[in-house]
């Protein structure tokens, strides 16, 4: 991923609230459009190297569950 395009959708959510976090999230969900999936990526980084190592664990458990489904 181009690192302009990081720095871009860091830029645009930087100042949003948690709902407008949240409201940005289930649209992209939602919408299921492919030129989505980078800013979900980005934002799942984000979560990724600030969470503990419990809360990382956590995480794969749930994709993991989820992938079974």
């Amino acid at each position: 991923m181009n690192l302009n395009l990081r720095n871009a959708i860091i830029h645009n959510v930087s100042n949003n609230t948690q709902d407008q976090l949240q409201d940005t999230i289930v649209d992209a969900i939602q919408s299921g459009e492919e030129k989505m999936l980078p800013g979900l990526g980005v934002l799942f980084e984000i979560i990724w190297q600030h969470s503990s190592e419990d809360e990382k664990k956590e995480m794969l458990n749930t994709l993991e569950s989820g992938l079974k489904h």
